[in-house]
């Protein structure tokens, strides 16, 4: 094997602010934003180094032996990737550990084998094992607390979407979808393909085995190069390294159009029918309590199909029949101390993949979004809990210089709610290397009435640093009212010392989205936010992050709602420790009194608003991991406490448990309350295809306990055991008295045409 890398690196050497005020300090910010964005600004992007590795094509009877172990004599014949630089802590400084890639394909898979070197083998973390925890997406790709690699293919070289395949020494499996370099990360994506690693005294390493069918790419593109990275982790000293991509300022490993090139894919296989197959069988018993105080039994047995085909290179249709989603985890249990809807996120495999074609809305800061025209869990989900699903269909994928979506799904009768079709339509337009335009079109209606809503949304890179982006949108509804507009404008100038926002939201009075999240409607909502993010480069700070941020909500008539300032200060520790202090002042007009938590009347009125936020988070590299949350907040003319501990703990590769308890106390003039809710989520991983996960969850607002058990066995790859006991407790006032169980078994078998 090749070491010469080895040997050839070295070590990494306030004043209260009024409502006139805000606004001149949104105006300032705008003006602020453009001048930075205009101006020549320093972009640690690559130097000329080479940026492509060339694939070796195996000949007949080569073949790989997926072990982990870098042993076939092949690999010595195929092109070497080595020259990692740090993005993380000396960005552009060669890696500390050498790092060794190579790529082999045949009429079937790619294969990818990572050599990664540490000179300190036994202090290198490996403490998952279970699938799809390797990394996690928040606004950017993290890696949990292990050392890992991942594994980026742009297959159609369009510099916006990949594929991600990532393991880490004890050969744990995760997979995710990229869309428009980030804007929407989709990590419940599934796929059928197979990875081992090893360890051992020159640190670790790792094989990927990637059938082409799992993957995407264009049936003219033969010899068109492959956009592609890779990213490491070395947890102990909390250092990323990539190939390509490393630069802080706005770039990363997100960034596709910021990749190398992968070249030799010539020749690649076409299936002349390219079919997937996936019926399941399901069989159970159910109780929940009735009107008599009984809780009988009720026996389930049910079939389904789920049905995969490559129309065109690129262009999938996906079909589901009786579809099931009895093996998905619960929600996790929220208190809502807001006059808001909760927002909670899409768990079904159905509704995950490609998911990021039909993101179209207005993120915000913190908390649910504010706008999001489609959001998938308004189908088969109602306010009394499941509305069974007689069907579906999507078609997503590109078409040229397109990426397209089509959706349609129907749901039987439920209550008082009828059969209803459910339905979205979405093309997006590339423009230049990383641009595009789009329409989009949602549907919903039933024999009670209908809703439509159509977008036109765009996103640009004027500089490599600055992304504006924004949508404008329409709804018609059938019957009274729901007919308006809504639009959005976003300017995001980053870099790794500074960054600016400026973004503006409207929502008409009467605008509707049956398919979509809406946070509040009849708003015009304006943010600004700084932020200077220095490295001291002394005293065990990897990096202080400072920013100060505004926002302004109005009426449409302009009628103030809420405004509001923000400082806050988080420094970042080399050991991976962090710190997050924030102070909030503002003022928010009530024009109509509400029910907090359904229990304590608060009244319309102006309230002042103050509150003082602490986060606490330990290093994921440990064993045991810690995380607290508090605040103090001036609270609707009173106060409100509130207290999040958390602590996770690894003791083995199959160990893993997290205890958590959140803890409010509500002091209003209308009344007091005070809520918690306590969860305990335990795993335990036989192999990377056996693992068991139970979550245990208590809410006292509720008075409600529940219990979540969940076996998952890969039997085969893409193939799949479930059985999955779920329990609720707490009628009324008593706590234990069982208000619905559910045991479940179901079992998918995987067949590719």
């Amino acid at each position: 094997m090749d070491t010469l890398a080895a040997s050839g690196l070295n070590d990494a050497n306030i004043k209260l602010c009024r409502a006139e005020t805000l606004r001149n300090m949104v105006r300032q910010s705008f003006a602020l934003l453009l001048l930075v964005g205009c101006a020549t600004s320093h972009l640690a992007a690559q130097d000329s180094r080479a940026d492509q590795i060339q694939a070796l094509r195996l000949t007949p009877g080569q073949a790989l032996h997926l072990d982990g172990v870098i042993e076939e004599a092949f690999w010595q014949r195929a092109a070497v990737i080595r020259d990692f630089r740090q993005q993380e802590p000396d960005e552009g400084a060669p890696a500390t550990e050498a790092t060794e890639v190579r790529i082999a394909i045949d009429d079937r898979n790619i294969y990818v084998a990572v050599m990664a070197f540490d000179r300190e083998p036994d202090r290198v973390v490996s403490r998952i094992l279970a699938r799809d925890q390797i990394m996690e997406a928040r606004h950017d790709f993290q890696f949990a607390g292990d050392d890992a690699v991942a594994i980026l293919f742009d297959t159609f070289h369009d510099s916006r979407n990949a594929f991600v395949f990532a393991t880490n020494p004890n050969g744990a499996e995760f997979e995710a979808l990229i869309t428009d370099e980030g804007a929407e990360i989709n990590v419940d994506w599934r796929a059928v393909w197979q990875a081992a690693a090893v360890r051992h005294a020159q640190g670790w390493s790792a094989e990927f085995a990637i059938p082409f069918r799992t993957l995407r790419y264009p049936e003219d593109g033969q010899g068109e190069p492959w956009g592609f990275n890779v990213y490491r982790t070395i947890r102990r000293k909390s250092e990323m390294v990539l190939w390509q991509s490393w630069s802080r300022d706005n770039e990363g490993f997100e960034r596709v159009s910021r990749a190398g090139h992968l070249i030799g894919m010539e020749n690649l296989p076409r299936y002349g029918i390219n079919v997937e197959l996936k019926p399941f069988a399901l069989a159970g018993t159910r109780q929940e309590l009735d009107a008599d105080g009984q809780t009988p039994v009720e026996r389930q047995t049910d079939i389904g199909l789920d049905l995969k085909s490559e129309l065109l290179p690129g262009l999938v249709l996906d079909l589901t029949l009786n579809t099931d989603f009895a093996q998905v985890e619960v929600d996790d249990e929220q208190v809502n101390l807001t006059r808001f809807s909760l927002f909670y996120p899409e768990k079904r495999d159905f509704f995950l993949e490609n998911a990021g074609v039909f993101d179209v809305g207005f993120r915000g800061g913190f908390g649910p979004p504010p706008y999001q025209l489609f959001f998938s869990r308004r189908i088969g989900i109602g306010w009394e809990g499941e509305i069974p699903i007689l069907g579906g269909a999507r078609l997503t994928g590109r078409v040229g210089g397109q990426t397209v979506g089509l959706m349609s799904v129907l749901t039987a009768e439920s209550g008082d709610v009828p059969i209803t079709g459910h339905s979205v339509a979405r093309i997006k337009r590339d423009i230049g290397e990383n641009n595009f335009l789009g329409l989009m079109v949602t549907d919903r209606r039933n024999g009670d009435g209908s809703n439509t809503v159509a977008a036109v949304d765009g996103s640009f890179w004027p500089h490599p640093t600055l992304n504006v982006k924004g949508f404008y949108n329409r709804s018609f509804t059938s019957g009274a009212g729901g007919n308006d507009h809504t639009y959005s404008v976003t300017a995001d100038y980053s870099t790794d010392l500074v960054g600016a926002l400026l973004q503006h939201l409207t929502v008409g009075s009467q605008a509707r989205a049956d398919l979509g999240f809406i946070t509040r409607s009849d708003i015009r909502q304006t943010r600004a936010e700084f932020r200077l993010s220095p490295r001291p480069g002394r005293w065990g700070i990897r990096v202080i992050e400072t920013s100060v941020e505004g926002e302004y909500i109005s009426t449409t008539d302009g009628r103030m709602q809420d405004w509001g300032v923000s400082f806050a200060v988080d420094p970042e520790f080399e050991s991976g420790d962090s710190f997050r202090a924030m102070f909030d002042v503002g003022e928010t007009q009530l024009d109509e009194g509400f029910m907090l938590a359904d229990s304590i009347p608060i009244p319309s009125g102006r309230y002042d608003t103050r509150a003082l936020r602490l986060f606490l988070h330990s290093g994921r590299q440990r064993a045991v991991v810690g995380r607290v949350r508090g605040g103090l907040e001036q609270f609707f003319g009173g106060t409100l406490w509130s207290v999040e501990p958390s602590v996770g703990l690894s003791p083995s590769p199959q160990v893993s448990m997290e205890l958590s308890h959140e803890w409010n106390r509500v002091d209003v003039p209308g009344g007091k309350l005070t809520s918690h809710i306590t969860s305990l989520r335990l795993g335990y991983a036989f192999s990377t295809k056996f693992t068991t996960n139970a979550l245990l969850q208590y809410n006292s607002l509720d008075k409600d306990f529940s219990v979540n058990l969940r076996l998952n066995f890969i039997h085969r790859p893409g193939s799949d055991l479930f059985i999955v006991l779920t329990e609720q407790r707490g009628v009324g006032n008593e706590l234990w008295q069982l208000s619905n169980r559910g045991l479940v078994a179901k079992l998918t078998y995987l067949t590719r045409l």
